[in-house]
């Protein structure tokens, strides 16, 4: 597999191609041809099902394909997580000299390299990428990596790269350093890259400012918060960007400041004026609302909402789980009904707020009707459906019934949690769980799976030791 090729002597046809791709680049929209290749792509689902056959039998069949789509679609693959696809697109669309490869599809082919095999793979292609191609993106999506990873030693190394080479004068380099430190808790670092941007005269954007929050909150600065929320409005040319005034808002809750939280919901319902990120921001709005503990106006906003716009399955969930945080199961159950009548496809993630809410209060019947009725209408349980029931009866002290919803979440999981959840029923089964509590404890915080309810549970089953007079199964 060649991850780096380059054309060095194009013929006067390519030329002409080229030309025809630059002036098409990074159009509004995606030709009507992509869009059909796109679909047939799209219907791939498994990752381990190759996409080439699809891309060369397009060409073969005589349709025209432009570099311009494929990078659409190579960004799309990107959006929905599908890496392996996207990086099987982008080695297509410069390999056997089809199209020449620019700065940017080098940095976007090795972000997805780090994506589908990992650093040191991504380390290996950045090393092969000759010197003069070795452009502002590459070393940034590099530095990206290094972010991730949280390699502080190779990011810093990166950073005073891009400072040798005049790169480093936007913002975006300082804020990913400075969200690096922040990941890792280095506190002073980040007050040092703040402190050179304002010497060499760099500008903060909405990002830099998001960070200076989280920093502000995290040392419960509310004085500095202010601050930074006072020069960001001021700011005539640029109206904040709705993930600021996130940051902002979950910072002043965080210090317990909901008079301060409060003006700035407001602003932040401003941003559903703008068809962008509309349904996303309407979800954030009423987890905040929910937060912030004023039920009032989580109903205000959801009753405005849904009278002008479409609701769908992730809203729904939204409101339920908004509801739930204010133990109005009565509540969510209504909105649960809407969800029922509303004619959208099934998706168990909505029925899983109540069932999590039934299995926590020891509505264990309740929980297994709601799956029950949920598969005669065509849906499929989630891995995290039969966690949650598994979860509920150990409460319960139901270890057989617990071990059988686990086998259930085994058969519909994904390769990444089968290992995990398999060792966790050989411990139930066996009830190591008693004799290892401590291999047993830390099997079940490993990070993935500690999202769901189940294993936070057990760790407090344990610790309480409440299963230690459970029967055998």
């Amino acid at each position: 597999m060649r991850f780096f090729t380059i054309s060095t002597s194009p013929n006067s046809s390519a030329a002409s191609l080229i030309h025809r791709i630059q002036r098409q680049l990074f159009s509004s929209k995606i030709g009507s041809n992509s869009k059909s290749l796109y679909r047939k792509i799209s219907q791939l689902g498994d990752p381990n099902v190759s996409v080439t056959p699809v891309l060369d039998g397009w060409v073969n069949g005589g349709n025209y394909v432009d570099k311009q789509e494929l990078q659409r679609i190579v960004e799309e693959l990107r959006f929905y997580k599908r890496f392996k696809h996207a990086l099987e697109v982008s080695l297509w669309m410069t390999n056997e000299r089809r199209f020449p490869m620019s700065f940017y599809d080098a940095a976007v082919r090795l972000k997805l390299i780090f994506k589908v095999f990992g650093l040191e793979r991504a380390e290996d292609y950045f090393n092969k990428i000759p010197e003069n191609k070795k452009s502002f993106s590459v070393y940034l999506a590099l530095l990206n990596c290094y972010m991730l990873v949280k390699s502080v030693d190779k990011a810093e190394s990166i950073m005073q790269k891009a400072r040798d080479l005049g790169y480093a004068s936007k913002p975006i380099w300082y804020n990913l350093m400075m969200n690096l430190h922040y990941r890792v808790g280095d506190m002073k670092k980040i007050h040092d890259l703040l402190t050179e941007m304002e010497v060499k005269g760099i500008p903060h954007d909405q990002f830099t400012q998001s960070i200076c929050l989280s920093v502000c909150a995290w040392a419960s600065d509310s004085i500095g918060m202010d601050k930074i929320v006072a020069t960001m409005e001021s700011d005539k040319l640029a109206i904040p960007h709705w993930k600021t005034y996130v940051t902002a808002i979950q910072g002043y809750l965080r210090m317990g400041l909901n008079d301060r939280a409060l003006p700035m919901l407001t602003k932040l319902e401003g941003q559903l004026k703008s068809p962008r990120d509309k349904t996303f921001v309407f979800t954030i709005l009423l987890d905040l609302y929910a937060d912030i503990g004023n039920k009032d106006e989580l109903h205000r906003l959801w009753n405005e909402f849904k009278l002008t716009n479409k609701i769908g399955n992730k809203v729904y969930l939204s409101m339920i789980r908004a509801l739930v945080k204010f133990n109005d199961v009565e509540g969510a159950e209504r909105i649960f009904k809407e969800w029922e009548l509303s004619g959208l496809e099934i998706d168990f993630r909505v029925p899983n707020i109540l069932i999590d809410s039934y299995c926590t209060d020891g509505l264990l019947k309740k929980a297994e009707d709601l799956i029950a009725k949920g598969i005669s209408e065509g849906g499929s349980p989630l891995m995290t459906t039969w966690i949650l029931l598994a979860g509920g009866y150990l409460r319960k002290n139901q270890v057989p019934k617990s071990v059988e919803a686990l086998k259930k979440a085994v058969s519909v999981c994904t390769p990444k949690f089968k290992n995990q959840l398999t060792t966790c029923l050989d411990f139930l089964e066996t009830r190591a769980y008693v004799e290892k509590e401590e291999e047993f404890t830390k099997l079940i915080k490993m990070e993935g799976i500690s999202l769901t309810a189940i294993f936070d549970k057990l760790s407090n089953f344990i610790n309480n030791g409440q299963l230690r007079s459970v029967p055998p199964c």
